[in-house]
């Protein structure tokens, strides 16, 4: 009985994995076929993902390709403007060198003649006395010849009745060779040159008579009309200057000379502003003058008013008191000695 118990149960255990197997195989492909459609689905998706990722990307590299094909473009023509900004440039520049050039060689045969020289120092000098506000006839003269025979191109009037001379012709031309000189050679012996010719001016300007005692300044002015020319004339001699000053000339360039003009123009300034002091102070001194004849004046008629006013209150006061009885004397006895009648109009009006 036992063993027929067991046997039924392990036939149903049989039975039951028996169907369980059945099951399993009839379920297995249907879960195999569902697995496939998903993978493939998600396998699907993620195609379509990196085919739109790499959409986004060939967007993004022809996006750039156009930026940088763009940025070529405009490169490109940037360079062809350039370029022809450039050549234009040259060209101007080399029809600038060519005008300077010209007008460095006519600038040195004009200014090779001491009158042309003179010409030109006396335009720049003309320049520099407008803007220093110097009016000719009031300030300066021109042309003015002195004692000694020299005739300076300017005189500087200045206080105290003095004057002050200036010479404005002024050797440039080694200077301009110097400029033009090919050779390092040609430079030098230009630029010697040029150093001699300013120490010949120098004398030569002290032995005009520029300077006189009692009439001048001690010294006399040499006006040099170019910054350049003044800078390199003391850099190439920087003894220059002592041997001008020795001979007491001053060298002036436009902006020194300016400085000049300045210190002239307070010096009279100043001078005018003293000059009209002093009349105040004379003027001061004779109203302090008159003031006091006015009060001594005025002191003596106040005396002599007190001594008038005294006079007249004594007559006002005990002299006409004493007439007064005296008229009343009289009238009582004319009262006495006399009918009364009226009394006439003088004596009314002395007593009254």
């Amino acid at each position: 009985m036992v063993h027929m118990d067991l046997l039924v149960i392990v036939v149903l255990i049989v039975v039951v994995l028996a169907a369980a197997a059945v099951v399993t195989a009839l379920v297995a492909p249907v879960q195999v076929r569902r697995a496939v459609a998903l993978e493939r689905a998600v396998a699907d998706h993620q195609i379509e993902l990196r085919s739109q990722a790499f959409d986004l990307q060939l967007d993004s590299v022809h996006a750039e390709l156009r930026r940088v094909t763009d940025a070529l473009a405009n490169w490109q023509r940037d360079g062809a403007r350039t370029h022809g900004e450039l050549v234009t440039g040259l060209a101007e520049a080399s029809r600038s060198t060519a005008a300077l050039a010209s007008t460095t060689g006519q600038l040195r045969e004009a200014l090779a003649s001491p009158k042309a020289r003179g010409q030109w120092g006396e335009r720049m000098a003309e320049d520099v006395l407008r803007l220093a506000g110097f009016v000719e006839g009031v300030n300066y003269r021109r042309q003015q010849q002195v004692p000694g025979g020299g005739v300076p191109d300017l005189t500087f009037l200045l206080p105290g009745d003095q004057v002050l001379h200036m010479d404005v012709k002024f050797p440039v031309s080694n200077y301009l060779r110097s400029l033009e000189a090919a050779t390092a050679a040609e430079r030098e012996a230009a630029e010697v040159a040029f150093v001699r010719d300013v120490r010949s001016r120098i004398k030569e300007i002290t032995n005009r008579g520029y300077i006189q005692r009692g009439v001048t300044v001690g010294y006399v002015l040499l006006f040099v009309p170019n910054e350049s020319v003044y800078g390199f004339m003391h850099q190439r001699d920087p003894g220059l200057i002592d041997v001008a000053l020795a001979q007491r000339v001053v060298l002036c360039s436009p902006f020194t000379l300016f400085a000049v003009l300045a210190v002239i123009r307070q010096a009279a300034e100043s001078l005018a502003l003293a000059q009209t002091s002093d009349e105040v102070l004379a003027c001061l001194a004779s109203f302090g003058e008159q003031w006091d004849r006015f009060a001594a004046q005025l002191e003596l008629v106040g005396k002599r008013l007190d001594s008038a006013h005294g006079a007249f209150d004594d007559l006002a006061g005990p002299r006409r008191r004493q007439l007064q009885k005296e008229l009343d004397v009289l009238a009582d006895l004319r009262d006495c000695r006399s009918p009364p009648a009226e009394s006439p109009p003088s004596v009314r009006k002395v007593a009254g």
